[in-house]
């Protein structure tokens, strides 16, 4: 697997938390390895400016991330495939075109799997938000393909996601008059959130006439219910659920947690395997509690980067990411209006929408710089 006497180190999957490794990298020096990126895509998708691109304020290129250039700025191989298999007592890794990649060490940030089929039933008019990199063209396909815009939608799902979406989607189809629905499910709107939080986004869902439902959706003989209430006729459903864990992990041999996920310690080494590192959608933390988020799996990539680097070099792991007590959440509920919680604390107005605005838009521009300086 050594090559000129250095150790490989394969990247498999282009999520935010390989991103920012890269990045980590490209600014304080890549580890002396070679370095190979394995991905199905060119291009990762920002998922904090998804629903601001479909509610029209971002062009549809505005949250891609050029994998390419940066791979190149850290001097590493690129390989646009899908990893299908893992071996680890070979230490292989198995794409979708039958190449095996031999690794020395190895990190997994492929995103979680969509579930909405599974939990919510087959439907022709079920709309996946993931796999998130996809979701924006897959919504555009079917705005050209159908007759007139949507008459009723339904979004499941009451987390961070499916508010935003919900909103988004009202300024899509604003023209249309579309009536909207979100299904927040029993746990009720942003779940896990202060009560003021929740409070806004209750009052800000009445402002802009978005009915609520806090009950489970289900589909049942093609009709979407939601404990008691059948909400038909509804033209699409768009699902915003927690990810699932990907099946192709339950054939790799790393040890996983009760929900499929890869078990990970503190330095986000896979409990079974700890020359395999993973973090984002794909990855569980057993010695604390960390959400999947993008802010997270973000944080998570100079942590990845700083890891392999001393395992690389044949030093242990030392760093460690720890969530802040509170994390800020910015969610855009307009054109010009966004709000935003930390904490118990929580507040509206244009200028949380600016602050977003602001933040989003410094962590992507930071990638096209590395693109320049290639």
């Amino acid at each position: 697997m050594m090559r000129d006497g250095r150790p490989t180190i394969l990247l498999i999957g282009g999520g935010h938390a390989h991103c920012s490794a890269l990045d980590a990298w490209a600014r304080r020096g890549t580890p002396d390895a070679r370095i190979v990126l394995l991905s199905p895509d060119r291009h990762t998708r920002y998922s904090g400016m998804i629903p601001e691109t479909l509610a029209g304020r971002y062009e549809p290129g505005a949250g891609l991330i050029d994998l390419d250039p940066i791979a190149q700025r850290v001097g590493a191989v690129f390989i646009r495939d899908c990893c299908i298999a893992i071996d680890p007592r070979a230490r292989r890794a198995f794409t979708a075109s039958g190449e095996p990649i031999a690794f020395d060490y190895a990190s997994i940030d492929t995103g979680g799997a969509g579930c909405a089929a599974r939990v919510l039933g087959e439907d022709p008019r079920l709309v996946d938000v993931r796999p998130i990199a996809s979701f924006l063209s897959r919504q555009a396909e079917r705005d050209r393909a159908a007759e007139r815009p949507p008459r009723h939608i339904a979004v499941v799902g009451g987390g961070a996601g499916g508010i935003e979406l919900t909103f988004a989607l009202r300024q899509r189809y604003a023209k249309a008059s579309t009536k909207l629905t979100l299904v927040a499910g029993h746990a009720g709107v942003l779940e896990g959130f202060s009560a003021s939080v929740r409070r806004l986004a209750r009052k800000e869902l009445a402002r802009q006439g978005i009915a609520l439902v806090e009950e489970d959706a289900r589909l049942e003989h093609s009709a979407l219910l939601a404990g008691p209430h059948r909400l038909e006729p509804v033209d699409m459903i768009v699902a915003a659920l927690a990810a699932a864990a990907p099946d192709w992990l339950r054939d790799t041999g790393l040890e996983l947690d009760a929900d499929g996920f890869i078990a990970v310690d503190r330095y986000q080494r896979s409990l079974s395997h700890p020359f395999i590192l993973a973090a984002g959608d794909v990855a569980a933390r057993q010695d604390r509690a960390v959400p999947h988020a993008g802010v997270h799996a973000v944080h998570a990539g100079p942590v990845l980067a700083a890891n392999l680097r001393n395992m690389a070099e044949g030093r242990a792991p030392e760093d460690s990411y720890r969530p802040r007590p509170a994390s800020l959440f910015l969610l855009s509920t307009g054109p010009d209006e966004a709000i935003t919680s930390y904490g118990p604390l929580a507040a509206q107005g244009r200028w949380a929408a600016r602050l977003k605005h602001w933040i989003d838009t410094r962590w992507i521009s930071r990638f096209r710089k590395s693109a320049f300086s290639v």
